[in-house]
């Protein structure tokens, strides 16, 4: 648990519209709630705050570390959202996996090769970031990826 920060204005957009600040944020946050939904993850007791230092604070509880990690990950890669207060409750807690950010040039290959020594390595960094990453040659800079223990 606690703070993860995210490059603001990096990420995918589900935020369109233009409203007022309380409003925008409520909106925000239903939107990120619904956004974790839609990608599949289940989450009991689901809740997500926005407030208005672009801070998504998630509450529930999930089954894995793995799954807390996707789901901060989920948040914290949409645009607007600069840093994820994770307050989820895992059920079976294990070790934290090293999140990393894109820079501009990496590929899947050359970050497996310096975080897990292989660049053929590069399908276990996108299995480990499914769903948010759809295919293993679309990652942009600024995106934060969950690079799985060797």
């Amino acid at each position: 648990m606690g703070l993860f920060d995210f490059v603001k204005d990096a990420g995918e957009k589900i935020f369109h519209t233009e409203a007022k600040a309380a409003e925008a944020r409520t909106e925000m946050a239903q939107r990120l709630g619904s956004h974790v939904t839609a990608m599949g993850f289940e989450v009991e007791g689901l809740a997500v705050d926005f407030n208005d230092k672009d801070v998504a604070t998630l509450r529930g509880t999930v089954a894995s570390q793995k799954e807390m990690e996707q789901v901060v990950l989920t948040v914290g890669n949409v645009s607007g959202v600069a840093s994820v207060d994770n307050q989820l409750v895992v059920k079976k807690p294990e070790p934290e996996a090293v999140f990393y950010t894109v820079k501009s040039g990496d590929t899947l290959g050359a970050i497996a090769k310096a975080h897990l020594g292989s660049a053929g390595a590069y399908m276990k960094i996108f299995e480990a970031n499914q769903p948010m990453l759809k295919d293993p040659n679309k990652i942009y800079p600024g995106q934060t990826l969950r690079i799985p223990k060797s």
